[in-house]
């Protein structure tokens, strides 16, 4: 194993990279089934003695996690699947249908996609306030459909431009319209790279923490990434609670992401292979 990993730098750096994730998810799990007595007396990386749920248990009553998870599924669900469709939408105009200005406006996604949320914060919130959204699941699903969609266009966009006009050409010859051809041969070919960018789109607004703070402050529309700040700030800090927190925060986008793991490696198989 040891000449191996010399002979294949790579898979050296891979193997690394894994550690340095893994190890801190482990250390994070371990200290959230750990009592405070036990933190305090023998530090952050030894072993608990049993399993102490306490620490879950009250972040769960104290930050009502249930409805919180909730909100957080289905806005980072709702994202992904607006943000694929209007992706697949936009790209289908701009690689297939080579519409004018294309680097232009492919740019103007990169720029779209590049703009930091800082500088979104104020407009979002006065724009929210002037249209009744402020506070409501419905504005932050707007906000990040459009932003998710920018950088979906953008690969999708590259990936139809060399979609083969043989394809195309033919099926309108055999009478399909516009729309046929997109969802009946544009996107079940390009399945692979929705799927891949459901499971982005997914997991990006799901860390996503600034723009659902401030639009979110109703503690009945808040996301689980607003319900983790929750414990900072506090004169005295509960290790164990602050872990149990972070475990529970990471744990579904992990669950969700291992449940997709196959189609996410088959998407990006695909794209090499073309």
């Amino acid at each position: 194993m040891t000449a191996a990993l010399r002979r294949y730098p790579v898979l050296l750096a891979l193997c690394l990279a894994a550690l340095f994730m893994v190890v801190p998810f482990v250390i994070v799990a371990v200290n959230a089934v750990k009592s405070p007595a036990e933190y305090s007396a023998h530090g952050p990386l030894s072993l608990p003695d049993g399993l102490y749920l306490d620490g879950l248990k009250d972040f769960w009553q104290r930050v009502d996690f249930g409805r919180k998870l909730v909100n957080s599924v289905l806005i980072s669900g709702s994202v992904a699947v607006l943000a694929a469709v209007l992706s697949v939408l936009n790209a289908y105009a701009i690689g297939i249908g080579r519409i004018r200005g294309r680097a232009w406006v492919l740019a103007f996604f990169v720029l779209a996609d590049m703009l930091p949320q800082e500088a979104l914060v104020y407009p979002l919130y006065y724009l929210g306030k002037q249209v009744g959204l402020y506070d409501t699941r419905l504005s932050v699903i707007i906000v990040f459909t459009v932003v998710q969609a920018a950088f979906g266009t953008y690969l999708l966009s590259s990936v139809l431009g060399q979609f083969p006009r043989e394809i195309i050409e033919a099926a309108r010859i055999d009478g399909a319209s516009k729309w046929q051809v997109l969802w009946r041969i544009v996107v079940p070919v390009s399945r692979p790279t929705l799927g891949v960018l459901l499971v982005f789109f997914f997991i990006w607004t799901w860390n996503e923490f600034l723009l659902p703070l401030v639009m979110l402050i109703s503690n009945d529309n808040q996301t689980v990434s607003v319900a983790l700040g929750v414990l900072q700030g506090q004169r005295l800090m509960d290790a164990t609670m602050t872990n149990a927190a972070a475990l529970l925060g990471v744990l579904p986008a992990v669950v969700f992401f291992l449940v997709f793991q196959r189609t996410l490696t088959r998407g990006i198989a695909v794209g090499a292979v073309k």
